[in-house]
This record gives structure tokens, sequence and C-alpha cells, in this order.
């Protein structure tokens, strides 16, 4: 049976509203797509096996009283591979940039710094542009 489709919509002020009708309408073909994908999903062999051990984890985790922190230990402790690149943690140290020194040919001041956003950085580069101040880092 297919659905007729209608927009209604009123004028308020100046502007044309949808009727909350639209909307419902709109949230129901949006439901029936979305449940039509799961069911698609629900029937594929993958994901039920994929659901199954999750399951027979979750089970061994409640037996032995695991988190999931504990499981993973053991999982890189069998192939480091697995380990989770990029995770900041205490024991991890953050990648440091590497230091530049600038010198300024017209003062023979000098500024040591591993960012770009540094005070007296800012003022040779307003008063001599970005480039120069840049050409003077060793």
């Amino acid at each position: 049976m297919q659905e007729l489709s209608f927009n209604f919509q009123f004028k308020y002020g100046e502007h044309w509203h949808m009727a909350k009708i639209n909307e419902y309408y709109q949230k129901r073909e949006l439901r029936d797509q979305l449940n039509a994908e799961l069911e698609q999903l629900e029937s594929d062999e993958t994901l039920k096996s994929e659901l199954e051990f999750e399951k027979d984890i979750k089970g061994l985790m409640d037996q032995f009283n695991k988190s999931p922190t504990d499981v993973l230990q053991v999982l890189v402790a069998i192939d480091p591979s697995v380990a989770i690149s990029g995770k900041s943690s205490a024991g991890q140290a953050k990648a440091t940039r590497p230091l530049k020194t600038y010198k300024n040919p017209h003062t023979g001041e000098v500024v040591k710094t591993r960012g770009g956003n540094h005070k007296t950085l800012n003022e040779w580069r307003k008063k001599h542009g970005k480039d120069v101040v840049q050409s003077w880092a060793s």
C-alpha cells in the first residue's frame, strides 16, 4: 500500500512553516528506512558471528571479573601490534617540537622557542614581516 504524500504549510507572519504532520511523516519514513537497513544487517552472517564473539568475550570478562582494559593488556602482551597508538596517557611522553633560534640582525636579540606564538617574534613579524623573520631562524 502506497501512502499519499502532502506538503502542508501555513504562513505565520512573513514566513511559511511546515505543519507538524509533515515532520511526522518524514520521521516515519526515516524510521522505516532504518528498520529495513537494520533487518538487512541482522541477517548478515558476519555480524551474527561478531555479535556472538562479543557476547562470549563479555561473558568471560564477567566470569573472571575483568575490565576491557584488562583484556586489552592481555592482547597487547600476546601481540604488541594491537596497542593503541596516539592514546594520551600519563606514561607516554608528548612529542616535542624542535627548538628554533631566531636572531634579529638589527638588534642582535636572540629568541629561542618551540612554538611560533612568541611575544617578541610576533612583534618582529609586525615590524619586519613574517617571511623576513622566518629567514632569521636557525
